[in-house]
């Protein structure tokens, strides 16, 4: 089996340059980008829909609705909250499958409940990363260049995107550590390092997945 890795990352906590890095060492697809884009061809629909209900924190609502307004309806009105509520619960139920496709391909998951949809995926490490709100804040200013007003925004913002993702979409409380091997504060180390536990602890759990041959 390819290796199987899904990152839960608080936003400033170096996610999106981690599991990228981790995808690369380990030879597998890093899928954070081709989903939207796979979902979307799937369903027929355009990429910005699915990137609406893709743990977006800002004008999420807005943009499904302007999506929603230029798709014909059959049963509800365009726009109506139940038929938002139905075209959301498609695409995520579309990105779970895609996801799902990881455990033959190998792959490495950013955010999107992976460490749900994937759970049962024999030697799958399931990470999470974080760090303390004024840690992420500093990382956020220095990587991303803004203030410190800005930066707490953005981590409340995304933080309360992604944990909301994870609560509609599967019912579960994303920050549970049981959802987890390996927990990470990230902003104490440096990314090299971090990458470097993630690929020795996937490696570890695939070595001890696999029977062993007499």
């Amino acid at each position: 089996m390819p290796p199987v890795v899904t990152v839960a990352s608080r936003y400033g906590s170096g996610g999106t340059t981690i599991a990228p890095r981790v995808a690369d060492r380990l030879g597998v697809p890093y899928l954070d980008r081709a989903i939207p884009a796979a979902v979307a061809e799937r369903m027929g629909v355009p990429a910005e829909a699915i990137g609406a209900v893709d743990e977006q924190p800002h004008s999420r609502a807005d943009r499904l609705f302007a999506w929603l307004a230029r798709v014909p309806v059959v049963t509800y009105g365009p726009g109506s909250s139940r038929h938002l509520d139905e075209q959301e619960r498609r695409i995520r139920a579309e990105i779970a499958r895609f996801l799902a496709q990881s455990r033959r391909t190998g792959g490495v998951v950013l955010g999107r409940g992976g460490a749900v949809v994937l759970r049962d995926v024999p030697g799958a490490l399931h990470v999470h990363l974080g760090g303390p709100f004024a840690a992420r804040v500093a990382r956020t200013m220095e990587v991303e260049g803004v203030d410190r007003r800005t930066a707490e925004r953005r981590i409340r913002l995304n933080d309360r995107a992604r944990i909301g993702y994870v609560r509609d979409a599967y019912g579960v409380d994303g920050e549970d550590p049981s959802l987890y091997h390996l927990m990470i504060e990230s902003t104490a180390f440096s990314i090299d390092a971090c990458v470097d536990v993630i690929v020795a602890a996937s490696r570890a759990r695939r070595a001890a997945s696999t029977p062993v041959t007499r």
